[in-house]
């Protein structure tokens, strides 16, 4: 476990990535305040682009953590990084405005722990272990947050537990129309969580390029943020929900024209590639 890839060369250092993915996602998450101080739900969208913030640096962190030869450990981290982000996301939201930065708090807590039982309970000896497990649980956290953020047009609590039905013509309260109350939150789960999964796994091997794998991260966290969007139609606006779409769908288009670039660029050069030699004696 002491092998140790380095960063693709030429790439962007992890440090760097973290700031951008860490501070682009809580700005994004924070405009979909503009709801409350304009009064509509236009704005929600911002919180799927913090989402896709989020799940772009995570899988950079994945990437780093599973660079010691961990070879289950893209869906693991992957699993345990929503896993325990849901926590944060969830207690981080009875803090009003400051729910972004509480869920990043919160989940640095319970990263720290976890990564501190994984490597020095469980002997793993991975020298990123409590880095990387902390990383990917504020990831999670805003993941979870971030699309949550965008279905409903709000990060409070109350907003994700209660909705409204009509009842004989009058509009009562539900607890079973909401994000929580209807397992909403359990398809966002699994949409973020293949997200920060799905391009590593991709795009791993001998010509395992960083600008495709992060391409890969977007193109797959704008394909979630669709699936919210759909969703959002529950419990926004249409014309809210429309403007999610089409941004989704925009950046998706974006992403993925990018991606396929990319990955013909990187088949090209391995177009004349010869087959490794296996040494003689076959040793």
């Amino acid at each position: 476990m002491s092998v140790k890839v380095e960063v693709s060369e030429g790439g962007v250092p992890h440090d760097r990535i973290m700031a951008i993915g860490l501070v682009g996602s809580l700005v994004a998450i924070y405009l979909t305040y503009l709801n409350v101080l304009t009064g509509t739900q236009l704005f929600s969208f911002f919180g799927g682009i913090g989402a896709v913030f989020a799940i772009w640096w995570g899988t950079d962190s994945i990437k780093t953590l599973c660079s010691y030869g961990i070879g289950t450990g893209v869906p693991s981290a992957g699993m345990i990084s929503l896993g325990s982000g849901v926590i944060a996301m969830l207690l981080a939201t009875k803090m009003g405005v400051a729910s972004p930065i509480g869920a990043v708090i919160i989940a640095a807590v319970l990263g720290v722990i976890l990564g501190f039982l994984s490597d020095k309970v469980l002997n793993m000896n991975i020298p990123v272990m409590i880095r990387m497990l902390t990383e990917l649980t504020i990831a999670g956290a805003l993941i979870l947050l971030g699309f949550s953020s965008m279905a409903t047009g709000s990060f409070a609590f109350l907003d994700m537990i209660a909705g409204s039905t009509t009842f004989f013509g009058i509009e009562v309260a539900t607890y079973s129309v909401s994000l929580i109350g209807g397992s909403v939150i359990a398809v966002i789960f699994m949409l973020g969580g293949i997200a920060i999964q799905h391009p590593f796994n991709a795009c791993l091997g001998p010509n395992e390029s960083q600008d495709r794998t992060q391409m890969c991260a977007a193109e797959c966290g704008f394909l979630s943020m669709i699936a919210v969007a759909v969703m959002s139609f529950a419990f926004l606006s249409v014309g809210a929900a429309i403007l999610g779409f089409i941004v989704a769908f925009i950046g998706w288009i974006y992403t993925y024209m990018e991606y396929i670039k990319l990955s013909k660029r990187d088949a090209f050069a391995w177009l004349d590639a010869k087959p490794i030699r296996e040494p003689k004696g076959g040793a």
